[in-house]
């Protein structure tokens, strides 16, 4: 006899009918796996490129791979398979090529040339430049290097061929080639007048290196710089030497020597015409008094009785004037004659 009453309840479950702590606890445990997993795949899979930046893609599949020539503003951009995603500066930058280590480097970046000659010389230089957004991409095409390893190179080096170019046509001095055994006082001749111009005066050489002419050889040298650069998409907006060019210890030496020998003939120069003036002074003088006695004698033939005036003024009117010696005695007061004939003198 079978128990028709009997009801299958199915698997029992636990008291309350809730789900275990443990399941809740293995779900959780998925969950936020799956969060860190979707995290991980998104920021692997993803660039953001930030304001003042533009987005260039390389692509390995596809109709068109390598280089794509459309930039990626600021934003958030999905990379897929195959593709990578690297970000190039827009914004306005300074770079300096310096001897000494700077912020960018420890490494010595100076940059040499040399002048018409072929003398040596070395000096910093800062370039201030930007990439246009809109040729971001094509810069990057043309020399597929990084942002830092491009203006290491190719810039570096059109930023020294440019420089050399225009400091070969120029002198670092008029006088740079002169030693110091080739330089010699200047003897000043009669009826010179002033020193011979300093090497920044000289009319004949007005471009050299040492003077004015560093300016107008960077000046010509940042327009080449533009020329070359405008097209390929980067904008070269100023170039400055950083500090002074280090020119050659030889150039020094003899600029140095030639300079002590101009101001040694400017101070003779002044001595000789200081000598002239005293002595045309003293002509003069010679000259006057000449005059004077000339006039003098002159009225002394034309009125014989000035030298009787003067013989009787200097006598005093005691001695003779035909005497050739005279006695004064001692009751004559010399001293009264002659303060008497001075007040007369000086009575009007």
């Amino acid at each position: 006899m079978t128990d028709t009453n009997r009801v299958w309840k199915g698997p029992r479950l636990p008291t309350g009918g809730r789900p275990s702590v443990g399941r809740t606890i293995g779900m959780g445990a998925a969950i936020i796996l799956l969060l860190v997993g979707a995290a991980i795949t998104v920021s692997s899979c993803s660039v953001t490129v930030e304001s003042g930046y533009m987005g260039i893609k390389t692509t390995r599949f596809g109709a068109n791979p390598g280089v794509q020539r459309d930039e990626l503003g600021p934003g958030f951009h999905w990379e897929g398979i195959g593709e990578k995603i690297r970000t190039y500066p827009t914004l306005q930058r300074t770079y300096s090529y310096t001897r000494e280590p700077n912020e960018y480097g420890s490494e010595n970046e100076e940059i040499t040339f040399s002048d018409n000659l072929g003398l040596p010389m070395s000096a910093d230089v800062a370039l201030t430049f930007r990439v246009r957004e809109d040729r971001a991409a094509d810069l990057f095409a043309t020399w597929r290097q990084e942002f830092d390893a491009f203006i290491d190179g190719p810039l570096r080096t059109s930023v020294r061929a440019a420089i050399a170019r225009e400091t070969e046509r120029l002198p670092v001095a008029c006088n740079a080639q002169l030693t110091v055994a080739d330089i010699a006082p200047v003897v000043p001749t009669e009826g010179a007048q002033s020193a011979p111009a300093a090497p920044d005066e000289d009319p004949t050489c007005p471009g050299q290196l040492i003077g004015p002419g560093r300016q107008v050889a960077l000046a010509a040298a940042m327009r080449a710089l533009q020329r070359e650069w405008g097209p390929q998409g980067l904008e070269i907006i100023r170039m400055e030497w950083v500090g002074s060019i280090r020119y050659p210890e030889s150039v020094l030496a003899a600029i140095q020597a030639r300079t002590t020998a101009e101001q040694n003939t400017r101070a003779a120069l002044e001595r000789v015409n200081l000598e002239r003036a005293n002595a045309e002074a003293r002509i003069a003088q010679a000259r006057g008094q000449a005059e004077a006695n000339r006039l003098l004698a002159e009225s002394i033939r034309s009125n014989p009785e000035v030298v009787r005036l003067r013989e009787i003024e200097r006598t005093l009117g005691i001695c003779p004037l035909s005497a050739d010696t005279c006695v004064v005695g001692s009751d004559i007061n010399v001293s009264a004659l002659i303060a008497e004939r001075n007040g007369a003198n000086a009575s009007p």
